[in-house]
């Protein structure tokens, strides 16, 4: 398209290799790193400005709904941003990664301002959630986007988590060498630091990435469509939204990703709480001290991708809960046992913990890029935004829901904030609480997705039947030659007869596209 040539960048395809993968991933350094920042900083630092646990738990948890909110929406947007003149210059996703990252360098140092008014890290907060939900939902369409090969894919969303893995490490790493340094703005220049790094990392996927060309043809038809007034867009996203969830694959997948990360989320809120107030001879800077050996995870992450290639999700699923769920008994038994000082041995939990937590965190994301691919057979329409979107959407609610019930509980089993510091200050009736829910939280949710998981059938295999199925549908194939072993495939993933996808009566989005 002429309206294209001068950031033709955007519309045009690369080889993509190690070097393009790591460009494209170089974004989740902050995802990865705010979604840790989020499950096992915010509360911590809030509450030792002296609100209460159940008003820092209210911080993330209202901030996020209100986030969860916009993203659910924000989706549709991003994939009719098209229509105007701005998305056809730089790209309906790249449009908003680059606004969002100049909005988020001026945002994010202002909420590690001390300050002791809880409505002040409400408002900040709210803006940083919809500045990265700006950011990270049009941005995770694009592997689906820039390629349809399951092996690019896997490359493309394997460095991406080796990538979120660092920022993990890095956020953790930074904190605990200022706490253990007795810094008295730790957590002010943690966040400067913090704002350079995550700042550098969305331009560099910026400028790394591109979107599936707009030819002339497509243009024009989509062109073509009726404007929606604000009601009927709200009214179609939701319906569009709701019709994800007849797609079997993604149900599935949905319910594992939301149950194993609010697992996760409950183990990083709780952590520094149960550490510092429950471990005999613990300090102040070991909580971050442990959450920085999820470098470790970065060789865990790579072990996963040629895992995922040549044994599936499935397995990763087992493996990674699995390892979870061991460690989390490890901690409560060095509680029980009431170690003094037991760092070496809180270490070594701790490494086979994040390990679990790398795979934990690669799997999901890793499938995810398929399930458009399922949807694709089901409505012949490319609709990679829309399931993004709702997956932001469900993992905000339940990250939100989270972080909040863990305050509520801290409140209910009377926790103090400000006078219930460290190991020595704290009842033993209070451990027994707040061991109770460190430890309830993530097994119980971890070990539901684990029983989900192992009846989850979207895998390399499964897909490649899939996408043939499919190229041989665009081609102009008849749905009555399909092969029994296909349409057994097909109906597994998308739990609905054969007879019922790829309806006739629904234009071939994407192959107008090409």
């Amino acid at each position: 398209m002429n309206k294209h040539k001068k950031t033709s960048w955007v519309y045009t395809p690369k080889k993509i290799n190690v070097w393009r993968g790591i460009g494209f991933g170089m974004n989740d350094l902050m995802g990865g790193g705010w979604n840790n920042i989020v499950s096992g900083v915010i509360f911590v630092f809030v509450m030792s400005n002296g609100i209460s646990p159940a008003l820092a738990g209210a911080i993330t948890g209202i901030g996020r709904i209100f986030d969860a909110l916009f993203s659910l929406f924000f989706g549709a947007i991003t994939d009719g941003f098209y229509r105007n003149k701005l998305g056809q210059k730089f790209g309906r996703r790249h449009f908003f990664i680059l606004l969002g990252g100049i909005l988020f360098a001026c945002i994010f140092p202002l909420f590690w301002v001390k300050s002791t008014n809880w409505v002040y890290y409400l408002v900040v907060y709210v803006a940083i959630e919809l500045i990265i939900a700006m950011i990270l939902i049009p941005w995770e369409t694009l592997p689906t986007e820039m390629t349809n090969d399951y092996n690019l894919r896997t490359v493309l969303s394997g460095s991406r988590m080796v990538i979120s893995a660092t920022g993990t490490a890095l956020v953790f790493f930074i904190l605990a060498a200022l706490k253990h340094a007795q810094n008295p703005n730790a957590y002010l220049v943690t966040g400067i630091i913090w704002t350079i790094i995550f700042v550098i990392a969305i331009f560099t996927s910026y400028r790394s990435t591109w979107e599936r060309p707009l030819t002339e043809d497509y243009v024009k038809k989509l062109n073509a469509q009726p404007r929606l007034s604000m009601g009927e867009f709200m009214k179609k996203t939701v319906h569009d939204y709701f019709s994800t969830f007849k797609n079997k694959a993604f149900r599935q997948h949905l319910a594992i990703y939301l149950l194993s990360f609010t697992g996760k989320d409950f183990y990083s809120t709780m952590l520094p709480t149960f550490i510092v107030c429950c471990i005999n001879g613990a300090k102040e800077d070991l909580p971050w001290t442990l959450q920085a050996l999820s470098a470790v995870g970065i060789l865990a992450t790579l072990a996963a991708t040629r895992i995922m290639i040549t044994h599936g999700p499935r397995f990763l699923y087992g493996l990674g809960y699995s390892t979870i769920i061991l460690t989390m008994i490890g901690y409560i038994v060095t509680w029980i046992f009431d170690v003094n000082n037991p760092v070496v041995i809180l270490i070594v939990i701790s490494l086979f913990y994040q390990c679990g937590r790398a795979i934990l965190e690669f799997t999901p994301w890793n499938v995810f890029p398929f399930i458009p691919d399922v949807d694709r057979i089901m409505t012949r329409q490319d609709r990679a935004g829309i399931y993004a979107a709702v997956m932001t959407f469900f993992r905000k609610s339940t990250g939100a829901i989270a972080s909040w019930i863990a305050g509520i509980l801290l409140e209910v089993i009377g926790f103090n904030s400000k006078s219930m510091l460290n190991y020595g200050t704290t009842p033993h009736s209070i451990q027994f609480g707040i061991m109770l829910i460190f430890f309830v939280g993530p097994v119980l949710l971890i070990g539901w997705a684990l029983w989900i998981s192992r009846k989850f059938k979207l895998n390399r295999d499964t897909h490649e039947i899939l996408k043939n199925e499919i190229t041989r549908l665009e081609n102009g194939g008849s749905k009555a030659d399909v092969t029994p072993e296909t349409k057994e495939v097909v109906e597994e993933l998308t739990g609905e007869s054969y007879d019922k996808v790829w309806p006739e009566n629904v234009p071939d989005q994407t192959k107008a596209n090409n």
